[in-house]
């Protein structure tokens, strides 16, 4: 294991909010970054899960949690939900202080709703961290900005070195820190250790309800296989068809929810622009995990047999440029959404930024399909209603392959080994 800090686009965004907040809270999975990015920033650390004092702590917080706050700002509390009391221990203290960048706290899972008294408005900023970007990962070479794309600065031209084998290791490796730096043999094993833990524990442990292995094995295997779909609860329910005991769509549910609490699971919501014409929206979801590594793992496909087996690859390849997005449109106050309609019109990520500004974004791994994508583009910038709405900053095909640039129609083609923030 490597345990070199290679920086992240979330240390910017932790300055910030540690500046104009009390505390801030990282939110994500286990083993995104979370605690190694706070370490940097923090001045002194409280580890709940510190084997030989935990349990002390827990009394503690039972007790007098003030007790735990004492130290050098900004203080570090990690997986500060194992004592949720300590969440109003902090915004009471943040109010007695009255001064910024007094916590950090971290948290790789959602606490029951009512566990805390106070939501933290106003004295607690919340940020989400996710797996690292290719970027974050030195895989992407950053010569095509998203931030200049919607500044209309991007001239588009670039060339990445990211091989399409390259491209299936790293998929399959996922953006670990941990494993970033490793070798095909030890990432991978890590990728299905954590999965493994998921399905074991994890997902038992974030509400107290014990779920069955088995089932949960079934289902984060039917979402791996559903990933970059709209798959409905019926399709998911029909995975289970061997199972001893029918299960219903209630309990399917709850399963997912406990996954998303536990930040494994993150679906892209849907896009609703205004329309030149009538036209329904579909507004469900697309399935995603929050790395497109943990399908590749739970369905036991390594980078060989992606290659071997291309379309699994591209709704992977999919999922993968959807975390990029996010983590990306993050970074320059944006979120990432998917578009389609009634007449069967489809874009797969759609990045809007919070002054009104977007772009379309489709994803395609071949050179063939590159402009049929494009034509979707633009069918769609025809149908949004500019007058309500702003004209796309960008229209742009992600692809896997190697040289981009600026078509003649505007449309830029961009390999996701060119991408940043």
């Amino acid at each position: 294991m490597n345990d070199k800090y290679l920086k992240r686009i979330a240390d910017k965004a932790l300055d910030i909010s540690l500046k104009s907040s009390g505390a801030v809270l990282i939110e994500g999975p286990k083993w995104c970054g979370k605690t190694r990015t706070a370490e940097e920033k923090a001045r002194s650390v409280l580890y709940m899960q510190d084997s030989d004092y935990g349990t002390s702590y827990m009394k503690v917080a039972d007790t007098k949690p003030s007790l735990l706050l004492v130290g050098d700002t900004p203080r570090l509390i990690d997986e500060w939900q194992m004592a949720p009391v300590l969440w109003d221990a902090v915004r009471f203290a943040v109010d007695k202080r009255r001064a910024r960048g007094q916590f950090i706290l971290t948290g790789s899972a959602v606490p029951l709703d009512n566990a805390t008294a106070h939501t933290g408005t106003g004295r607690i900023s919340r940020m989400m961290m996710r797996p690292m970007t290719l970027f974050e990962s030195m895989e992407s070479n950053g010569s095509v900005s998203l931030a200049d794309l919607f500044d209309g600065t991007a001239d588009g031209d670039c060339f990445s070195s990211l091989t399409i084998e390259a491209l299936a290791f790293a998929l399959a490796r996922g953006g670990w820190p941990a494993s970033v730096l490793d070798d095909e043999p030890e990432a991978l094993k890590q990728v299905y250790n954590y999965v493994e833990a998921v399905i074991n524990y994890d997902i038992s442990e974030v509400d107290g309800v014990e779920k069955s292995p088995t089932r949960v094995r079934t289902l984060m295997r039917s979402l791996a296989r559903n990933v970059s779909t709209m798959a409905n609860l019926s399709t998911i329910k029909g995975d289970f068809a061997g199972d001893e005991e029918i299960i219903s769509e209630k309990t399917i549910t709850s399963y997912i929810n406990a996954l998303r609490r536990i930040y494994v699971v993150e679906d892209l919501p849907a896009w609703s622009p205004a329309m030149r014409s009538k036209t329904t929206i579909r507004t469900s979801s697309k399935r995603h995990f929050i790395d497109p590594s943990i399908a590749s793992a739970v369905l036991r496909i390594a980078p060989g047999g992606l290659l071997q087996d291309f379309n699994t690859f591209g709704l992977l390849f999919e999922s993968l440029c959807v975390r990029d997005l996010r983590v990306y449109a993050s970074a320059i106050d944006g979120e990432v959404f998917h578009y389609l309609d009634k007449s069967g019109l489809e874009v797969d990520a759609i990045a809007c930024l919070k002054d009104g500004r977007w772009g379309a974004i489709e994803v395609k791994m071949g050179a063939k399909e590159i402009e049929s994508a494009a034509e979707n583009l633009k069918k769609l910038r025809e149908k949004v209603n500019v007058d309500k709405m702003k004209e796309p900053s960008f229209l742009m095909v992600l692809t896997a392959g190697e040289i981009g640039y600026r078509r003649d129609d505007g449309v830029y083609i961009t390999p996701i080994g060119c991408l940043r923030e």
